[in-house]
């Protein structure tokens, strides 16, 4: 991917802390236009902190945030939605007392332009098909994997530029993550920007352009997907080689 265009979202020397407690400490990192990017690390490392940072769901206590070339530090959660960053948190975050139908429609709460919100919903429909069968159901009675896909699902209605992914595999069996990671890859074909960040090392490095290494709050690897897969390092403490 090249690095020639400007990034469409860039953090620099952010900090994040939680009380006196410092979980990001000082990272830099980049997404440019048409990415998918991971971000890996062992529990506590400060990934799932790192994305609500971008999606504003936590603050900034030092450095800077950019999306499209302009700082976001102090746009709160909403307006960065508005703008076109969307977050599926860990866990889904589903409405689980409402329909399916009404956690899509919540994800374009802040969109006009009904009639386009009818099409953009067959869109999702045509990716997650199980989705449109449960319309009528009551989100919290979906299966694991139904409720990831569904969130998924709300988040495309809010038409991000960026995406960020926290955990999307976790507690999934291999076939429903096979069909999570066949929706991401549609997505980033239609020119989604994504920010992933995953338990499972291999298959993140493996469907990566490019992929950032965490540790205890601080970035201490980067590089392509591919490379990072092969690295020593990397498969000695992510993917289980000795």
């Amino acid at each position: 991917m090249s690095s020639e265009k400007p990034p469409l979202l860039e953090l620099q020397s952010v900090r994040v802390r939680y009380g006196q407690i410092e979980a990001v400490k000082g990272i830099d990192l980049e997404l440019h236009p048409g990415e998918l990017v991971s971000l890996i690390g062992a529990n506590g490392a400060g990934k799932t902190t790192t994305l609500n940072t971008i999606a504003g769901v936590l603050p900034v206590a030092e450095g800077e945030v950019r999306y499209r070339g302009d700082s976001i530090v102090r746009l709160p959660s909403y307006e960065r939605l508005r703008a076109g960053i969307a977050l599926v948190p860990e866990g889904r975050g589903i409405f689980t007392r409402l329909t399916v139908e009404e956690n899509l429609r919540m994800g374009a709460y802040s969109r006009k332009d009904s009639s386009e919100i009818d099409a953009d919903m067959d869109q999702v429909f045509t990716m997650l098909p199980r989705i449109r069968e449960r319309l009528s159901q009551v989100a919290g009675t979906l299966s694991g994997g139904e409720q990831q896909m569904l969130a998924i699902g709300r988040a495309l209605l809010s038409r991000p530029r960026v995406l960020l992914l926290d955990e999307p595999s976790m507690g999934l069996a291999p076939l429903v993550v096979e069909k999570i990671f066949e929706v991401i890859q549609t997505v980033l074909k239609q020119g989604m920007t994504i920010l992933l960040v995953e338990q499972n090392a291999h298959i993140a490095l493996e469907f990566s352009h490019r992929a950032y290494v965490m540790e205890s709050g601080r970035i201490t690897l980067s590089g392509s997907g591919r490379v990072l897969l092969n690295d020593p390092k990397v498969r000695a403490a992510y993917l289980g080689d000795v």
